[in-house]
């Protein structure tokens, strides 16, 4: 175990700031739940059957965000700001291309991708209605997502957790004023949240944008990076970071199949799987805070070199997420008591089922804390990026999926316990994760000197030094 104050202070430094980021974040999400909840079941589920693509977009660019922090954080260890610039323009034009594809998709095909989730009339038509404005988001928030990222992967979170705020209070505003038609703006009801979430997300980009352009003192980062045709760190982006992305994206892919089982078990049981993730979202962010926030430490620990360092913080770690895991399961399993009184206007049976899907979570998510801060946070950040992408691989597509099709389908088994075996893997990873990261395996220095790449390449400027 680490004994050094030090080490405790700069994780909390970089965790809560994230983990105020990640709440913020969430909140919105519940914030547009208990607005359109409002509106009826119908309205509720159309949200949730819009936002499975918005998931695996999320889940693109979260996977995206950490192929970049996996490399450029080693080399932030470094002190190799050329490299870590580079690398930052990589993921941003990764971004900006594929959120432009998703948009002309669902632009193209709203009813057809909304059919993927749902048979059912009402959530069909309601999601069809949110999701063709809803489009107009992707492709600042992609944008957005990879530069906040960038700021953390040279340990500047606070600007995330600024933008996190400015866009929960816009949010709330807009949603009050465009959903329900206060202070003479027209009543637009579900197309109300629509247009708030996507001016919200406007103003993201520009506050993001802004604080790198003319504020930001590390990185200093120029639209010549973020747009420079060629990068001589793009082969080694590709080789590292492809596995971390693919693992997100066959996560969103993951929720997103979930998310098409759940939506055809019926309306009340798509509000109330809605509910428990929106209130396990909002309590578990210290979770998600811990491990981005380890990503970067274990990353720069083993870009410097100190291997018996980054062995010692591996063990420490572990301790830290039992304890948040546990900690977090006992504030799931609380939060039950207070659905009726937050979710006061939905139906008492979606109630009742939303009480009994976060008592499953209050279990798993001890699971959750362990394996995914460990096999994200230290071993894929320490630099084994293809073996968390293979381990989901078999959970999800060997164990989840088909576990739960065939209690849904074919069992016809209640709720709960088709919701039990889509969570299923995060206490079924924990054996894994308990060897796979004691073995110390991972720790893999993937970084190369920058003089050796060559000054011809477009975009990538003399090495700075901090």
């Amino acid at each position: 175990m680490v004994k050094e104050k030090e080490f405790y202070k700069n994780l909390a430094l970089l965790s809560l700031p994230i983990a105020a980021q990640n709440i913020l974040t969430f909140l919105v999400g519940l914030a547009d739940n208990v607005m359109v909840a409002r509106l009826g079941e119908a309205a509720v589920s159309g949200i949730f059957v819009a936002n499975q693509i918005t998931t695996l977009l999320q889940m693109f660019v979260t996977g995206l965000s950490a192929a970049m922090t996996v490399l450029a954080a080693q080399y932030w260890g470094k002190r190799d700001l050329a490299a870590v610039r580079s690398i930052v323009g990589i993921a941003f034009r990764f971004a900006l291309a594929v959120g432009a594809l998703l948009f002309a998709v669902v632009s193209l095909f709203p009813t057809r991708v909304i059919g993927l989730f749902t048979d059912d009339p009402a959530a069909l038509g309601a999601g069809v209605e949110y999701i063709r404005i809803l489009a107009w988001t992707y492709i600042p928030f992609c944008l957005s997502s990879v530069l906040i990222a960038a700021m953390r992967t040279v340990e500047t979170v606070r600007i995330g957790t600024a933008v996190a705020a400015l866009a929960l209070v816009l949010n709330v505003a807009f949603n009050w004023l465009l959903i329900f038609g206060k202070l003479g703006f027209p009543k637009l009801g579900l197309r109300g949240a629509a247009w708030a979430t996507l001016l919200s997300r406007l103003c993201e980009l520009a506050v993001a944008a802004v604080f790198i352009r003319r504020i930001d003192r590390k990185l200093h980062i120029t639209l010549r990076d973020l747009f420079a045709p060629r990068s001589p760190y793009t082969r080694d982006f590709l080789r590292y970071g492809l596995p971390v992305i693919a693992g997100d994206l066959l996560w969103g892919l993951n929720m997103a199949t979930q998310g098409g089982i759940v939506g055809h078990l019926g309306v009340v049981s798509v509000s109330a799987v809605s509910i428990a993730n929106t209130v396990l979202n909002i309590i578990a962010v210290g979770l998600y805070g811990t491990r981005d926030a380890s990503a970067v430490v274990i990353g720069k620990t083993v870009g410097s070199g100190d291997v018996p360092r980054v062995k010692q913080y591996a063990k420490t770690l572990q301790v830290v997420y039992l304890f948040l895991g546990v900690f977090t399961g006992l504030l799931v399993f609380a939060s039950r008591y207070a659905i009726p009184f937050v979710y006061s206007g939905m139906e008492p049976q979606t109630i009742s089922m939303a009480q009994q899907l976060l008592l499953v979570l209050s279990v798993t998510i001890v699971g959750t804390a362990y394996q995914m801060s460990t096999l994200t946070g230290i071993v894929r950040a320490g630099g084994a990026t293809r073996f968390v992408l293979l381990n989901d691989l078999i959970f999800v597509w060997g164990v989840v999926i088909p576990s739960a099709m065939l209690a849904a389908f074919v069992f016809h088994a209640s709720t709960p316990v088709v919701f039990a075996c889509l969570k299923c893997d995060q206490v079924l990873k924990c054996a894994v994760a308990v060897v796979k990261v004691n073995r110390f395996r991972w720790i893999r220095n993937l970084t190369q000197l920058t003089e050796e790449k060559g000054a011809e390449f477009v975009g990538v400027r003399p090495t700075d030094s901090v």
